[in-house]
């Protein structure tokens, strides 16, 4: 076989599905909602622009895909928080919570991509839907893990909703950087709001 030979060989098709999906949230996250084409994703990606056509319909369903992508890895890193953290159930439910105040998860890349999803769920149905799994999903990680530690708490999805709220805008405001707080600050007001929830 010749050198060329051995130089070309071809992507596996879900890789390359998966290098757009990529290539999205890059772009999302560096140029905003406004500054993501066929165009931008397929040279960030290292492709042809007639690629992206293959694999999505067009950009929202790159876009969808890359937020869906996000939001796994986001999972990923809150499953791995919690299988750290010590057993019992307050431990699991408290490393839930304040893994979103560090990294992988408190980053200002993950936050721009975010601004450039929800910038989208008015417009882009797709987009939208995806926002609601992705939150949803979320929401009922920490409802579970709220019901281990208490289970006679009267209203947990209630609780989950104002818990994800606390940690959203921590979370934002850590991102942006220079917040008024620590990662370890905002880890306390996190502790302190729950153990409100045993009174």
């Amino acid at each position: 076989m010749s050198s060329a030979a051995k130089a070309f060989t071809r992507a596996d098709p879900d890789e390359r599905r998966q290098s757009l999906i990529e290539a999205t949230a890059r772009v999302l996250a560096r140029d905003g909602a406004a500054g993501v084409s066929v165009r931008a994703i397929c040279a960030e990606a290292g492709v042809s622009p007639g690629l992206l056509r293959h694999y999505f319909s067009g950009v929202s369903e790159a876009m969808a895909e890359s937020y869906r992508w996000t939001g796994q890895q986001i999972a990923e890193a809150l499953d791995r928080a919690v299988a750290a953290a010590a057993p019992d159930p307050r431990a699991r439910l408290l490393a839930y919570v304040t893994a979103s105040f560090r990294p992988p998860i408190a980053s200002s890349e993950l936050l721009a991509s975010y601004v450039g999803f929800w910038s989208l769920t008015h417009s882009d149905a797709r987009v939208a839907a995806v926002r609601a799994e992705v939150y949803g999903d979320f929401r009922a990680g920490l409802e579970r893990l709220l019901l281990d530690w208490r289970p006679d708490i009267a209203d947990p999805a209630r609780a989950a909703i104002a818990l994800t709220a606390l940690i959203d805008g921590l979370w934002l405001e850590l991102s942006l950087g220079d917040a008024p707080f620590t990662a370890a600050e905002a880890e306390a007001l996190a502790e302190r709001w729950m153990e409100s929830l045993a009174r």
